[in-house]
């Protein structure tokens, strides 16, 4: 975590949102009232939206104005400390960039040129144009990418409309390899947040995860208390990250190679039976065909493949199995990376069952939530059409619905034409692995919505943008994911938005009654819902109010104390040996197949994240660009120096199909391997809509043109792709 003081984070947030002169009306009065701003001060219980953790905050508004964002100490996720991003939360309210009011197309797509209308033509013109695909094509030609905890209601109004083609990137282009592999060992996935016990690991092993990069808030939180108990720490990965700078042990392995090193592991622990063999008698299946099956994969195989020592990798494994069943493998988070990523994370969670770690302390816990009834509705109509992500099943272990699946229908017209398209929360074109694949599909289309806050590169090519309201203006659905202590979680407006910005589930419901679907909507507003589900669960939304946290109680989280050890796969085991992959014809143990490697002179592009941003949405947030206001690529020094480059020299990027990136700095460092250069994504935007940021840094996105595609999940590997370094006169 960034080491800034208060003092000194209050002065650039004063100076930053000072010269944040188009909202100045917002910093004098309470934003649309026109009336002077109350004097005191006043604090509202909310949670985060800068990423995927959702931790509990408490706003503080003084004079009106909003002030400053902590932690929720009632929180158990944040524990009442936030990251540097969710801290600088509040630059999203006084972002200058921020969309105003619905813009309605006026040339061709992409061109950028808006006239603004009002709520009621927007939602008129969409309605409207979503009862044309309807009636010449079928509600399932309607299709939507949503992200986020806020997409919920719009993905009630499409389902009610009609259509299930609703995907979330994040499963494809993320987490889904990562989740399918652990569901098809353990029979369920590692859940989000993930249920990682690191406070108590005494062993933690990253590979290619890099903890206080990716700023997950509670995993960080708890890495440091875990490294502060001196517990033992494993990193492999080809970059020297700031996770790897606490580590026992380093392997800086070639990239492409993990599951050759996760199979050498298990090799050397199995082989000298240092596995946890009650635990696997118990609860493991097929374990004696699993160990035939590694038994060829031993360190000496792995070295030439992996660049790691033979006595590395032994010492490592051994390592692992000293501290077991308190060894955490950790599963990771974005795992998209070499097309046969479901099975390197089976590898992963394989490695977890010989250490015995699932269930376990110190391992992967069984989380607990809280149940809240959902608000009574009409059931929705089922479709005629089957959903056009995965035709034909052709991947069978898709168990969400596939990104790039409903980009291909759009571009192919197959299996049945896809003629619209709604976008809420994601910058599709920096999520989605090819960019101008994307852009051909958007020209199939009759309709094309997108939901932001800012005029993010998406939403340049939309027929209508909808500005939302950010979080800390509006409330969501609750949170209540299921976690290490239960809890319900309240999203709350603290302030107002500065101009015609609407929260989501006004958007939602206004245009399912524009449709005709009011009956879906019983509800006055978004209060009277969120108290009607929380009387049902027996729990008081005016508690929720006061304190932002309703803690559930404590339950079993181990094994050993009482959880229940299920296992939802086919035998009710751990699947040492899956004979429904088996079944299904793939390898029912991991294999491993070489990467392709670098032609003479590129280097293989890695990306990831940035403790002070999240994705490409907060470039324009006046607080985090101050931290960071443009991203650099890590080459190897030596390559560095025989390129003639050094620190603080730009250049250009361009991949094998001749894209060439926006100018970015050189950092020229031995922290990373020599085959392959490393950029934080996000950077680059191309939205001249987005002053603040435009053209700063290089977008990793628009050098990503090739992929895998995983053939047990349809999840894209996007660390496929080289570049070379041309040198910026």
């Amino acid at each position: 975590m960034m080491n800034l003081s208060r003092r000194r984070f209050l002065k650039i947030g004063a100076g930053t949102m000072a010269a944040a002169g188009s909202l100045d009306a917002s910093l004098h009065v309470l934003a649309g009232s026109g009336k002077p701003a109350a004097r005191g001060t006043r604090t509202v219980p909310t949670f985060c939206n800068l990423c995927f953790w959702e931790c509990g905050a408490i706003a503080t508004v003084r004079d009106g104005k909003l002030w400053k964002i902590e932690g929720n100490p009632l929180d158990p996720l944040s524990r009442g400390r936030l990251c540097p991003r969710g801290t600088g939360g509040i630059g999203a309210h006084f972002d200058p960039d921020r969309l105003r009011s619905p813009l309605l197309r006026v040339s061709e797509r992409g061109e950028e040129k808006w006239k603004a209308v009002t709520w009621d033509e927007a939602l008129s013109f969409i309605a409207g144009n979503m009862q044309k695909i309807k009636a010449e094509y079928g509600p399932e030609s309607f299709a939507a990418f949503i992200h986020g905890l806020g997409g919920k209601f719009f993905k009630q109004t499409l389902r009610a409309y009609g259509t299930e083609n609703i995907a979330a990137p994040s499963f494809a282009q993320c987490r889904g390899p990562r989740d399918v592999g652990f569901t098809l060992t353990f029979g369920d996935g590692v859940g989000s947040p993930e249920r990682t016990d690191i406070e108590n690991a005494q062993c933690i092993v990253l590979i290619g995860s890099h903890i206080g990069e990716n700023m997950h808030n509670t995993q960080v939180q708890e890495f440091a208390a875990a490294v502060g108990k001196g517990a033992s720490i494993i990193v492999a990965d080809p970059r020297f990250s700031v996770a790897a700078s606490k580590a026992k042990f380093y392997l800086p392995v070639k990239p492409g190679t993990d599951l050759a090193l996760l199979l050498a592991w298990m090799n050397v622990i199995v082989g000298e039976k240092l596995y946890d063999k009650e635990y696997v008698d118990k609860y493991g299946l097929g374990f004696e065909q699993f160990a035939a099956e590694i038994q060829p994969f031993t360190p000496e195989w792995a070295y030439p493949e992996t660049g790691i020592d033979p006595d590395l990798i032994r010492a490592t494994a051994r390592e692992m199995a000293r501290y077991r069943p308190a060894t955490l493998i950790h599963p990771g988070r974005h795992s998209s990376w070499y097309g046969d990523d479901a099975q390197r994370s089976r590898a992963i969670a394989l490695l977890n069952a010989l250490m015995g770690s699932w269930g376990r302390k110190g391992g992967l816990y069984i989380p607990a939530g809280m149940e809240i009834p959902g608000y009574p509705v009409p059931p929705y109509p089922k479709s005629e059409k089957p959903p056009v992500d995965n035709p034909n099943n052709q991947y069978p272990f898709a168990d969400e619905a596939i990104s790039t699946g409903i980009r291909e229908a759009t571009l192919t017209g197959k299996p049945y034409p896809v003629k619209g398209w709604l976008v809420y929360a994601t910058n599709l074109l920096y999520s989605l692995p090819n960019q101008a694949e994307t852009i051909r599909a958007i020209q199939n289309l009759d309709l094309f919505v997108v939901v932001d806050t800012i005029p993010s590169e998406i939403a340049c090519w939309a027929d209508i943008v909808l500005p939302e309201s950010i979080y800390l203006e509006r409330y969501d659905e609750l949170h209540s994911e299921p976690f290490r202590q239960p809890f319900i979680a309240l999203r709350q407006p603290v302030v107002d938005a500065p101009a015609d910005q609407k929260p989501n589930w006004w958007i939602a419901k206004t245009l399912a009654e524009k449709l005709g679907l009011g009956a879906y909507y019983p509800w006055k507003d978004i209060e009277e819902y969120l108290a009607a589900r929380l009387k049902a669960a027996g729990y008081s939304f005016e508690d929720l109010k006061r304190d932002g946290i309703l803690p559930g109680p404590q339950r079993p989280i181990y094994f050993e104390d009482g959880a229940p050890a299920v296992f939802d796969t086919p035998s009710k085991k751990i699947e040492f040996y899956s004979a429904q992959l088996q079944k299904a014809g793939f390898d029912p143990v991991p294999k491993y197949t070489p990467p392709e490697q670098p032609p003479q002179g590129s280097y293989r592009l890695l990306f990831g994240r940035a403790p002070t941003h999240s994705f490409s949405r907060t470039q324009t947030n006046p607080l985090l660009m101050d931290l960071q206001n443009e991203n650099s690529v890590w080459v190897n020094a030596v390559e560095a120096q025989r390129l003639g480059l050094k620190s603080g020299d730009y250049v250009r990027l361009r991949n094998l199909d001749g894209q060439v990136s926006n100018r970015v700095l050189v950092k020229a460092t031995e922290r990373i391997r020599p085959d392959c250069v490393y950029i934080t994504h996000g950077w680059g935007h191309t939205s001249r809509m987005l002053r603040s940021a435009f053209g700063r840094g290089a977008s990793d996105s628009q050098l990503i043109t090739r992929y895998k595609t995983d053939p047990l999940m349809g999840g894209t590997g996007m660390n496929v792709n080289f570049v070379t370094l041309e040198t910026e006169v």
